[in-house]
Order: structure tokens, then C-alpha cells, then sequence
């Protein structure tokens, strides 16, 4: 601003902002988030002026951390990496949770934080911390740039850093993708105005590829680096697909008759080789203890029994890992670490695999407390049992819910144009122990497994995946992963509200913490302060005083009633659990 209070005609900051972005939208960037402030001005009035034109989708959100899992959010969802502008200041730190995420679970971010120049860096000047580096080895790419001061060649600079940031987010020409971090020091003045400015020429659309079925002999990432591997038959084999691995663990599994042990958000929990009570037989000798050869993708990490037998000798451990600096390798035991695995032709063990598949639907059906309906005894003309039926039935709608009988619940409402996530925490571990195959959507944030960031990071994933207007974003945590992540209730005044389930299961507290071992040898009231930390938070209110709406489920007629009741915006349900 000058000191009359009017916006200059010139400013270097807009200039050198409003480029960077257009060319980042020109690479393909298709939303930024924006957080309030003043120092980062230039890029928040630049992204408004690309959202006006019609050129990006704008989302505001006034807590850096709900906006960098936001962002997280939309990038799994697109595959995109979104931009998070920020300014400078405790505003850069509150984004690490979410790049340290996205380092970890490869998911491409662009962060842009406003900076003050040189000169007024080292002097304390108000708002003002080394955010050179603040990131550390989390990011692909990391750039400190001169502030911008309108001489010649800029513009040009600031197409090449779009170029260049876009490209290593995607993990162009390196092992993987992940976040990447400029940070913009700017000088006064910071902003100018751009309702006259002309939209920049789009760039020609890249063509597209040629559409073909998959083939799990081919590398389905065009940045892999490491040889592929032919899997002999013949030793008694399990393929176990962790976090991110996608359908190629079950393709593999398919070709080779083998068991199939995906977790919930592998994106590989479907087909008919998959074994649900995975954990329970990895623990029988039977069967875990005869296994010669693992085949593992992705990052398991819901289970000790998995980790338990890759440190196993006598047990060859393959891992495929297409892309990444770090792959998963327990005990640092892996035979092979591969690009692709595929199955040399011959005959398929089906007694291995039947014996797998076997025993797992015993032990599914053990745990099962619901039993098909006595429809004899409904059309009985003995009035004792007609009424001994309508009873039972009765009580079975007004039952109690449970954990198990909430995941499956949920699972069971959800459907291949939806989208589910799960808190990483114990309600993930119940619904991997619950459910059955079906080819959905399923993320939770289990690069680090933190409970950070869960509500925001589907709230991006809505936002981004009902642009099409199909489908419903259901999100099932606990109580303390939803109240570590209420902010991401507030979104900001003229956004569309995406169409999303909150399921909470409310037990009081971390009940995840009463399975460890020290919850059983040490005293309960520590335990209860410092590990289960109590809460009695009133979520009504929280629902209501956010603008959402609130449904309360406490049988399971009840919950399934609420879970397919038509949803058009945002709705909070609590589900009682015990503890």
C-alpha cells in the first residue's frame, strides 16, 4: 500500500508471483490453497485473480496445518501436486507435519512460503525465522530466491523455477515423488492491482496416452529404476500388499495362485486369493510357519505379524518397489529389491492356496455374531415361534454397536465411486481385521501414521474427486484423531462443502493404548493421564458450532440409517463405542 492508502501500479512481487503460478498451472497444477497473510499478499491475490478467470480452483484456510493435509489431500486424490502459499514466519512451520506425509508417502506438494528480503533477514524483524532449509531432507527440491526487484530476465526465472518445482514434485527424472519448497522473499510494495489482467495462454495438452489393459509384466511408473524379477513356481509363497501398493499385488497373487495378504488401504484388497485373518494364521505353524517366499509392496504397517515374518529365516523376502529412496525392508533382509515381479508359466500349488482361503473363512465366520435369518421360523404356524423370530429380529436392529460391526458397517455403505478414509489408529486395525474384498477407494495417511491432518486430508480428497458431482466422501477415526484435527472443520465462506460422512467412533479416549504392554503392567491411573488421556468433548456442539450437521448412532439400524441417508454437504456422526 502507498501512504495515501492506494494500491501502487507497480510491484515487482505480483509480477514475479503472478508468473511462477501461471506457469505452474501451465505444468498442470489444477489447485492452490491459499493461507491468509500479508507478507505472501502478491501470491494469495494472484491465485484469486487465476480462480476468477476460471484458470485454477481456489480453496482458503486460515490454519497452515489443516491447509498443508488439505493439500495432501487434493494431490492423492489428482495426482497433482497442489500449492500451499503461506507467509512467513510460524505460518512455514505449521506446514512441516504434511510434507514430512507427503515425503513419506511419495504425494507431490508445492509449498510456496512468502519471506522477508535479505536485508531485514538476522535482525529480528518482526515475523521472521530461518525458513531456508526448515524442511531439511523431507523435500525433493528446495529454492530460496532473490526477491524480486522487476529487472530484466525475471519473468523468465520465474517460468523456469515453475518448470522445474512442478517436475520435481512429479519426481521427474528422480526416484520419487514428494514435496518441493520455494520460498519467496518480497519487498514492499507486495501487491498491486490485477482485475484488468488477461488470462496467459494455455499450453497445448499433452496427448494422450494410448489405452491398453494392464500387464503386471510392465512398468506402471515411467520413473522406475530398478530391473524386474521372474518368480519361479514352486515354493510355498504369500504376496502381502501394504499401504499404496495398488492392484499390481493382486494381479501378482492372481498369476500365481498365491495367498493374498493386502491391507485395508493397499488398493489391492479384492479378488478371490485374498485372506482377511491373515493375522491370525501368519501365527499358526500350519500355515506361517511354512511360507518360503514373500512378495511384499507398499509400506505394511497394520499388523506385527507381517514384520514378524519378513525378519523370519527361511523365508526369502522380495520387495517391489518401482520408485523410492526408502523401501520397507524389516531387518534389512530383503533378497531382492525390484522394479516389477512377474511369474514364470506352470502349474499353481492349489492346495497351498486353497488351504489359506479355507481356513479364513472359518475363522471370519467364527467371529461373526450376526446369523442368517430362521425364515422357517418366520412362516411357522406356531404362533411361540413367529413371535420368538419377530423378537430376535428385533433385538438384532437395536444391537449395540461394536467396532467390528462399525467397520463393516461403513465398509459395506461405501461403494467404487465413493472415497473412505481411516484415522491411523485403532479403528484401521479393525476394519483390516473386519472386512472383506471390494475393489474402493481407501486412503489413510500411513506414511509416518500419524493421526494428523485426517479430517483435512479428506476433506481434499472430497473436493478434489466430486468435481465430476459423483459419489461421497466417508472418513471413520476416533474421538482423539478427530478432536487433533477440528480445525479442519471451518472452511472458508463461498466454498462448495463437499459431500462427506465424519465417523467418529467416541470410546472416551486413545483405547489403542490399552492394547500395549504397558497397560497391563504398570498403574491404571498413569496410563489413563498420559496414554489413554480422557476426553468428554460435547461433538454435538463441535458440529453445530461449526455449521455441520450432527447425527448420533447407537444401534446399528441406527448407523446404517445414517451411513445411506442422502447426504449433501457435511455431516458429523458419532458412534458410541466402549471402552
Amino acid at each position: 500500500m502507498t501512504r495515501a492508502g492506494r494500491m501502487p501500479d507497480a510491484s515487482p512481487a505480483t509480477d514475479y508471483a503472478l508468473a511462477l503460478l501461471e506457469e505452474c498451472i501451465r505444468q498442470g497444477v489444477t489447485d492452490i490453497v491459499v493461507c491468509p497473510g500479508s507478507r505472501s499478499q502478491a501470491l494469495a491475490l494472484a491465485a484469486a485473480a487465476l480462480e476468477r478467470s476460471g484458470e485454477v480452483r481456489l480453496h482458503v484456510r486460515i490454519d497452515e496445518r489443516v491447509a498443508g493435509f488439505f493439500a495432501l489431500g487434493l494431490a492423492v486424490e489428482t495426482g497433482a501436486p497442489a500449492i500451499v502459499i503461506v507467509t512467513s514466519g510460524t505460518a512455514v512451520a505449521n506446514l512441516h507435519p504434511a510434507v514430512l506425509e507427503a515425503h513419506s508417502s511419495d504425494v507431490p506438494l508445492l509449498l510456496i512460503t512468502a519471506d522477508r528480503p535479505l536485508e531485514l533477514r538476522g535482525i529480528r524483524s518482526n515475523q521472521t525465522t530461518h525458513q531456508v532449509g526448515i524442511f531439511g531432507e523431507a523435500v525433493r527440491f528446495a529454492r530460496d530466491v532473490d526477491a524480486p526487484t522487476g529487472a530484466a530476465g525475471e519473468h523468465a526465472d520465474a517460468l523456469e523455477l515453475g518448470r522445474s518445482a512442478v517436475a520435481a514434485a512429479l519426481g521427474t527424472g528422480r526416484a520419487s515423488a514428494g514435496p518441493v519448497h520455494i520460498n519467496l522473499p518480497l519487498r514492499e510494495p507486495l501487491s498491486r492491482p490485477l482485475s484488468d489482467r488477461t488470462p496467459a495462454p494455455k499450453a497445448p495438452a499433452p496427448a494422450a496416452p494410448e489405452s491398453h489393459a494392464p500387464d503386471i509384466a510392465e512398468p506402471q511408473n515411467s520413473r522406475m529404476t530398478r530391473p524386474g524379477i521372474l518368480l519361479e513356481r514352486g515354493k510355498r509363497t504369500v504376496v502381502i500388499a501394504g499401504h499404496g501398493s495398488g492392484p499390481t499385488a493382486e494381479a501378482l497373487a492372481h498369476a500365481g495362485g498365491w495367498p493374498l495378504i493386502a491391507e485395508v488401504s493397499s488398493g489391492a484388497r479384492y479378488g478371490r486369493n485374498l485372506v482377511v485373518a491373515y493375522r491370525e494364521l501368519l501365527g499358526e505353524p500350519q500355515f506361517g510357519g511354512r511360507i518360503e517366499r514373500a512378495v511384499v509392496f507398499g509400506h505394511p504397517t497394520l499388523s506385527r505379524q507381517v514384520p514378524t515374518l519378513l525378519a523370519t529365516d527361511g523365508v526369502e523376502v522380495i520387495i517391489v518397489a518401482p520408485t523410492g529412496d526408502e523401501v520397507y525392508n524389516p531387518g534389512r533382509r530383503a533378497a531382492h529389491i525390484v522394479g516389477t515381479a512377474n511369474v514364470v508359466d506352470g502349474g499353481i500349488d492349489r492346495a497351498w492356496l486353497g488351504s489359506w482361503i479355507t481356513a479364513s473363512r472359518e475363522l471370519v465366520d467364527a467371529r461373526s455374531t450376526d446369523k442368517a435369518p430362521d425364515l422357517e421360523a418366520a412362516h411357522s404356524h406356531d404362533p411361540a415361534t413367529r413371535l420368538a423370530y419377530v423378537k430376535g429380529e428385533f433385538e438384532a436392529v437395536r444391537a449395540p454397536v461394536d467396532r467390528r460391526s462399525l467397520a463393516l458397517a461403513v465398509w459395506g455403505a461405501t461403494w467404487p465411486h465413493d472415497r473412505l478414509v481411516l484415522g491411523a489408529s485403532r479403528l484401521i486395525r479393525d476394519v483390516d481385521a473386519a472386512v472383506p474384498g471390494k475393489k474402493i477407494a481407501v486412503h489413510s495417511n500411513r506414511g509416518l501414521a500419524g493421526i494428523d491432518g485426517t479430517i483435512s486430508t479428506a476433506l481434499g480428497i472430497a473436493s478434489a474427486s466430486q468435481n465430476d458431482g459423483a459419489g461421497i466422501t466417508r472418513v471413520l477415526l476416533g474421538d482423539l484423531t478427530l478432536l487433533h484435527d477440528a480445525g479442519a472443520f471451518l472452511t472458508a465462506s463461498g466454498e462448495r462443502m463437499p459431500r462427506i460422512q465424519v465417523i467418529v467412533g467416541n470410546d472416551g479416549g486413545g483405547t489403542i493404548f490399552d492394547g500395549l504392554e504397558v497397560a497391563q503392567s504398570t498403574d491404571r491411573h498413569d496410563v489413563d493421564r498420559v496414554l489413554y488421556t480422557p476426553q468428554s468433548v460435547n461433538l454435538e456442539a463441535l458440529a453445530t458450532a461449526y455449521g455441520w450437521d450432527y447425527v448420533k448412532a447407537t444401534t446399528r439400524s441406527s448407523l446404517d440409517q445414517a451411513l445411506t441417508a442422502p447426504t449433501a454437504s457435511a455431516v458429523l456422526i458419532e458412534v458410541p463405542l466402549p471402552r
